[in-house]
């Protein structure tokens, strides 16, 4: 019988029963360096709460998504867009009697990787690190909790379970397919694996693919509701162009007649989260029934991905892309910010390249002089690490007087 818990209004929420394809903490593959077990936390527990005490977790308040960071205190940032992930994340893997505590992990891992100023950031860093290997979010993402945190006095980063780390790094899908090869991939992911076998040829547990849909409802909505209060778009223009936000916005019209604008915008794009989750929970569940996976293993070895949204939502998400792709995301307003932060982060590293002694002097140690691969990973990972305040004011430190 499903477990149920009452709320203070009497009501009685049923939990459906854990599913035979679950992630199970008890049969965890463990950690790369072995540690006892926690009496009184599962394993993935014990992951999320190590990265929520990670330096590179609380960092994420001062990253942005599309706007940076003192251009407002409502947008969001990669820690708001983080908890967000993880909450929608654990509500769709416990509908699915999925391991919630586990998809709620993912989703406060995923970003840690990223750069300051949003996508530009990294698109900057990967060309400066042209011919020298290199730059992926993803990648820095399983640097960072492999390598670059550093709390713990047995090892090198946070020591996560195999579950979280092939999470984060696969959650998109296989890496070794289609004709890809090992050295093909970033050197991070490539030297981890050389260690501990992440098995890059399969697709992730369920609990991971869950997080990867969990981000793509949480950004596409969120970025609606963010470049609404920036006046990048309105109301108008959405219900213009995107069918399935016309259809949400004409219900709650209907319901609430002469509600006011922020009340509108705020109940439409939590009603488009439930559509989306509602859409994520029934395409999955026939994709489980038809391959009727009987353990974890079966969701790794389908040979596609088992959790996914339909393909009406899928047409809806393009569309919905495509219009925040041409009024958001390249908005002339968006764009300035833009071309500001290639310059920093792109003066900065070259900086750091030439002179690599005006680095901090923790972030000198496994350099090799200027010019050198080592020195350019170094500055890379130092700038990859930084707040969009940062990185704004360690630019006029370094080049205003």
């Amino acid at each position: 019988m499903a477990e149920g818990r009452t709320g203070k209004a009497g009501s009685t929420v049923q939990r459906p029963p854990r599913a035979l394809y679950a992630s199970e903490p008890a049969r965890s593959r463990g950690r790369l360096h072995p540690e006892p077990e926690s009496r009184h936390r599962t394993p993935f527990e014990r992951d999320r709460d190590r990265i929520v005490h990670s330096s590179a977790f609380r960092r994420l308040k001062g990253k942005t998504q599309v706007f940076v960071a003192h251009e407002g205190d409502h947008y969001r940032t990669r820690l708001t867009h983080s908890l967000e992930v993880a909450q929608i994340a654990r509500a769709v893997a416990r509908q699915m009697g999925l391991d919630d505590d586990l998809a709620e992990c993912l989703g406060i891992a995923h970003d840690l990787g990223h750069p300051p100023f949003g996508h530009t950031g990294e698109d900057v860093l990967d060309l400066c690190m042209e011919g020298f290997e290199g730059f992926d979010h993803n990648a820095q993402t399983l640097r960072v909790l492999t390598k670059l945190e550093r709390r713990y006095p047995s090892f090198d980063g946070l020591n996560l379970t195999w579950e979280t780390l092939e999470g984060v790094v696969k959650h998109n899908g296989p890496l070794i397919r289609h004709g890809a090869a090992l050295e093909d991939l970033p050197v991070a992911i490539q030297e981890y694996v050389a260690t501990h076998d992440l098995e890059l040829h399969t697709w992730p547990g369920p609990e991971a693919q869950v997080a990867a849909h969990a981000d793509d409802i949480a950004y596409n909505n969120h970025d609606i509701d963010d470049g609404l209060r920036a006046g990048l778009f309105s109301l108008a223009e959405l219900r213009a162009e995107v069918p399935m936000l016309a259809r949400v916005l004409g219900g709650v019209e209907a319901a609430f007649p002469g509600i006011e604008e922020s009340r509108l915008i705020a109940e439409t794009v939590r009603r488009l989260i439930g559509v989306w989750i509602d859409d994520l929970v029934w395409e999955s569940g026939n994709r489980l029934t038809d391959a009727k996976p009987k353990r974890v293993e079966d969701i790794r070895a389908a040979g596609k991905p088992l959790i996914g949204f339909s393909d009406e939502m899928n047409e809806h998400q393009a569309i919905l892309r495509r219009f925040l792709m041409t009024r958001m995301y390249r908005h002339w307003k968006v764009n300035r910010s833009r071309s500001h932060a290639k310059r920093i982060l792109k003066e900065l590293f070259e900086l750091f390249l030439s002179q690599p002694e005006l680095l901090p002097p923790d972030w000198q140690v496994g350099g090799n002089g200027p010019g050198g691969q080592r020195t350019a990973r170094r500055a890379c990972d130092y700038i990859a690490g930084m707040t969009d305040d940062f990185a704004i004011d360690e630019h006029k430190r370094l080049f205003t007087f």
